[in-house]
């Protein structure tokens, strides 16, 4: 009996000592496949950018500084580290932080002067901004976290952080010439403390195809909510370059000619999948038009007009103004078959744009859908088909690659959902065939998701149901695809309404729902949907691609 007792208690005591899982931070993420020789251009993937006489890398190994193993998303803590090496004549502007519940993914920038007009100098000091010496956490060491004082016209761009009380070495780190800086502005949470203090990452404040702010990817430090004054860089030499001759866009070295963004597309293109439930498919535009989509105008609604396959009869130019919209054919037998769309002909419409000055170019795959199916809400434990509330003519969908410029590497992907959406770093994403990641679309309202389930748009265990599945379709984007631009073609400057406004009784709809609902239901089920999005609810039919902030702007998250 004794010695069973020893030997239960031997096992019990292996089991504890197992050891423990490793954090995700501890693997390191690469793309999946090696990345292609690019062909020739000017300054694409060259390793290094010019701004206007500071000249730019990315490094991407690093030395760990410190890290927290308690705390942040997920509870688990955040790293600090600084880059290392750094190329010979490049110098350091700020460490680098990220979350321990993710892969290690972390690239910086370096940088040199590149004239003798000193677009970099030392600090002349440090100001400690924050210690984790009397954190009661689970810690490696203490952290110092230091703030550079720049010279006078000089800003500084990232902090340092030590494991030693001593003030860094003013060689340290290198602050940025004031013409040479941009603004920032906090985006995610990597970690914060009881104290007060946190740390996010950072982004330009102004963002989209002609704003010049550069990401250098250091951490933006706040406490109590005041944050430490850092700023990011400006390619001043983009502002300085001539306008391209067949667009309103500044022509950038770093940007890829036509030959390297169709090799990008070839490298990176997702394949999207569709709900294993989905009826509504998306086809080409094209598809759409021959097969009998009409032109209505306000005033003359019994007079709608065919629309030519290329959309050139559609009016050009202006705003949503409410005189102009499509819809599908009258005939019923018709309309049916065309809101199921044509997979078939779908084309992925991309859209090429700069973005961080030129360092990073997005591509936005646009995917056309005929027509939007209904919502289907959860309420606590029911599932409740919503009668005609999210059905709308003309639903246009799209997912974002941005990619370096100094490298070719995809950095992150955005997945587009109703009014905003979400950026998902590469280390986040599923990937298909080779450095082609996968996106999934909802049943039937086709929000891009970065992986399948549910996802619920309302309040806590009620709001509008967003299923998405791994389906037998799914759509190549890289198989058939037309780049977009300004102009062209020409359905892209139709700045109208793709799709009617409401045709049925909201009201009426909801309280069709209500009735099957417990008494208690009813006003939290009433609250999330009248809470949602027009884009959600199907109110009015969507506007084109070029009608969307993103075209000029940046994605909304």
């Amino acid at each position: 009996m004794g010695s069973g007792i020893i030997y239960m208690c031997s096992k019990i005591s292996s089991i504890f000592k197992k050891k423990k899982k490793p954090l995700p931070i501890e693997t390191s993420f690469v793309l999946p496949s090696a990345l292609p020789s690019w062909p020739a251009g000017e300054g694409f993937a060259a390793g290094v950018i010019d701004l206007g006489g500071l000249q730019i890398r990315q490094v991407s190994t690093f030395n760990k500084i410190w890290a927290a193993k308690e705390g942040g998303p997920d509870n688990l803590g955040a790293a600090f580290f600084e880059p290392s090496p750094i190329p010979d004549g490049f110098f350091m502007l700020g460490s680098y932080s990220q979350p321990n519940n993710k892969p290690l993914s972390a690239w910086v920038l370096v940088a040199r002067d590149a004239t003798a007009a000193a677009a970099l100098k030392p600090p002349t000091d440090y100001t400690l901004v924050w210690s984790s010496e009397s954190l009661k956490i689970k810690q490696d060491g203490v952290a110092y976290v230091w703030l550079p004082t720049p010279p006078e016209g000089y800003k500084a761009v990232g902090s340092v952080v030590t494991s030693s009380p001593a003030k860094p070495a003013l060689d340290k780190i290198r602050c940025v010439r004031a013409d040479l800086t941009d603004s920032v502005e906090r985006e995610d949470w990597i970690w914060g403390s009881s104290s007060g203090f946190s740390v996010y990452t950072s982004r330009p404040k102004n963002r989209g195809r002609e704003a010049l702010g550069v990401p250098t990817n250091t951490f933006l430090s706040q406490n109590n909510g005041s944050d430490f004054g850092v700023v990011c860089l400006k390619n001043a030499a983009a502002s300085n370059a001539a306008m391209d001759d067949d667009s309103d866009q500044v022509k950038i070295a770093a940007m890829p000619n036509s030959d390297q963004i169709k090799a990008l597309i070839e490298t990176y293109s997702p394949r999207i999948y569709f709900h294993p439930d989905e009826q509504y498919l998306p086809s080409s535009v094209t598809w759409f038009f021959q097969n009998g989509a009409l032109l209505y105008t306000k005033g003359e609604e019994s007079k709608p007009l065919a629309i030519d396959a290329t959309g050139s009869n559609l009016p050009q130019g202006g705003g949503n103004d409410g005189l102009y919209w499509i819809d599908l054919p009258v005939d019923n037998v018709a309309r049916e078959r065309v809101k199921k769309g044509d997979l078939s002909t779908a084309n992925a419409y991309i859209h090429v744009k700069p973005m961080f000055g030129g360092t990073f170019t997005d591509l936005v795959f646009w995917l056309f859908y005929p027509f939007n199916g209904a919502a289907k809400a959860k309420v606590e434990f029911l599932n409740i088909g919503l009668g005609k509330i999210g059905e709308h003519v003309g639903d246009w969908e799209h997912v974002t690659l941005r990619i370096s410029n100094i490298d070719g590497e995809l950095k992150r992907m955005y997945f587009a959902q109703h009014s905003k959406g979400e950026w998902v770093d590469a280390s986040g994403l599923e990937f298909g065939d080779g450095n082609r990641p996968v996106a999934y679309a909802s049943l039937h309202g086709h929000a891009a998701y970065h992986k399948a389930g549910l996802v619920l748009s309302g309040n806590g265990s009620v709001g509008i149901r967003n299923d998405s599945g791994k389906g037998k379709m799914f759509m190549d984007c890289g198989e058939r695809y037309e780049v977009i631009s300004d102009g062209e073609p020409g359905w892209v400057e139709y700045g109208r309404e793709w799709g009617p406004k409401i045709s049925y009784s909201f009201d009426e709809e909801v309280r069709k729902v209500e009735k099957v609902l417990p008494g208690k239901l009813k006003t939290a089920f009433d609250k999330a949907v009248r809470s949602l999005p027009n884009e959600v609810l199907g109110e009015e039919g969507p506007t084109g691609p070029k009608g969307k902030d993103s075209w000029l702007g940046d994605e909304r998250s």
